[in-house]
C-alpha cells in the first residue's frame, strides 16, 4: 500500500495577504496552497511571491502539505513564479500547483523547469511534486496523458468555475447540484478526473464551493465526491475545514472494520491460520478482494491520523 499524505482539506490562501498567510499556519487543514493566481491581482503578484517565500521560510506550518499555485503557462508570470518561489523557498515547499493544464507538455515543461532550479540551488531533484488542475474541456480530454506526464504528479484537481465557463454551462452555483437539472451535471467530469488519478496511482481533489458561509451546502457537495472516492476538497474559508476533514476520512466504525479485515486475512492466510484463501470475520466472508478494499479505507484512516478502537483476536480451534 502506497504511503498516503492526507489531503482531506486543501485551504486556499492568497499570497498577497500576509495576515492570511500567518493565520493559515494555525488552522487544521491538511494542506495549504498559497495562491499566486486568481487570488492575486496582476499588480500584486510580484509582492505576493516575496510574501510566500518569507512565509514558507519562517516555518510554523506543522505537518501541513505546503503547496504554491503559480499562474498558468499562457500568462507572462509562470516562469518567474516558479523561479522565485522554488529558488527562494524550495527546501520548505512540497508541491507546485499548475492551473488550467491543457496537455501533458505543460506538465513536462514545469517538470523540466523545476529540475533546473533544484540543481541550481542544491535541492534534491524530484523532491517537489506537481498538482495538475483540470479547468477546461481540452484539459479533461487530455486528463489521462496529463496524469502520466511526470513522476512528480501527486494530485489531479477539478477546477469547477473555469471549467463551467469553458463548456458554456448555464450559470449554476459553482460545484452544486441544481433543481433545474435532472441529475448531477458534474458526475461525468468528476469520474473522468478520478479514473485518471486512480490509473496513475495519485490523489483526486474536488474543487471549491464558493458559497463559503453555507456549510450545510458545502457538506452536501463534498459528500458527492467523497462517495465517488475523491481524497479531499478545496476549502476557501476556515468554516469549511472541519467538514472536509470529517467527510473525506472514513468513519471510526469503517476504519476499525478495515483494520480488522487486514488482520484477519493476514492470519487466515498464514500457517497458523490454515493457509486459507478466504475466511470468516464474524458473519462476513473475507478474501483477497476484501483485503484490497480494506487497504483503501485503512490507508485513508492512517493518513488522517486515526487510531484503532478494536483489535483482532484469532478464533480458537
Amino acid at each position: 500500500m502506497a504511503e498516503l499524505r492526507s489531503r482531506r482539506s486543501n485551504l486556499a490562501v492568497p499570497g498577497s495577504n500576509p495576515r492570511f498567510l500567518e493565520k493559515a499556519k494555525g488552522l487544521p487543514a491538511d494542506q495549504v496552497f498559497l495562491d499566486l493566481e486568481d487570488a492575486c491581482a496582476p499588480l500584486a503578484k510580484p509582492g505576493a511571491r516575496k510574501n510566500i517565500v518569507a512565509a514558507l521560510n519562517e516555518g510554523g506550518w506543522g505537518e501541513k502539505i505546503r503547496t504554491v499555485r503559480v499562474n498558468d503557462w499562457t500568462t507572462e508570470w509562470t516562469f518567474q513564479d516558479v523561479i522565485e518561489v522554488v529558488g527562494g523557498a524550495g527546501a520548505n515547499l512540497d508541491c507546485i500547483m499548475l492551473p488550467k493544464v491543457q496537455d501533458a507538455g505543460q506538465v513536462q515543461a514545469l517538470d523540466m523547469l523545476l529540475t533546473q532550479i533544484e540543481k541550481a540551488n542544491g535541492l534534491e531533484v524530484g523532491k517537489i511534486g506537481i498538482e495538475a488542475q483540470i479547468e477546461t474541456a481540452q484539459g479533461l480530454i487530455n486528463v489521462n496523458q496529463i496524469a502520466f506526464a511526470s513522476p512528480r504528479i501527486e494530485t489531479i484537481i477539478y477546477g469547477p468555475a473555469d471549467f463551467m465557463a469553458s463548456i458554456n454551462m448555464k450559470s449554476l452555483v459553482v460545484g452544486a447540484l441544481h433543481p433545474d437539472y435532472p441529475g448531477d451535471p458534474f458526475h461525468y467530469i468528476l469520474m473522468q478526473i478520478l479514473m485518471a488519478a486512480r490509473a496513475r496511482g495519485v490523489q483526486a481533489i474536488d474543487g471549491p464551493f464558493l458559497q463559503v458561509r453555507d456549510v450545510p451546502a458545502f457538506e452536501e457537495v463534498a459528500k458527492r465526491s467523497a462517495m465517488l472516492g475523491f481524497d479531499g476538497k478545496w476549502v476557501l474559508h476556515p468554516g469549511q475545514i472541519d467538514a472536509a476533514n470529517e467527510i473525506y476520512a472514513p468513519s471510526q466504525e469503517d476504519y476499525d472494520h478495515a483494520e480488522l479485515i487486514l488482520d484477519a486475512y493476514e492470519w487466515a492466510t498464514s500457517e497458523a491460520g490454515g493457509k486459507k484463501g478466504s475466511a470468516m470475520l464474524g458473519d462476513e466472508m473475507i478474501d483477497e478482494a476484501s483485503r484490497k478494499m480494506a487497504l483503501v479505507i485503512a490507508g485513508k484512516g492512517r493518513a488522517a491520523g486515526m487510531g484503532r478502537t478494536s483489535s483482532f483476536t484469532p478464533p480458537e480451534d
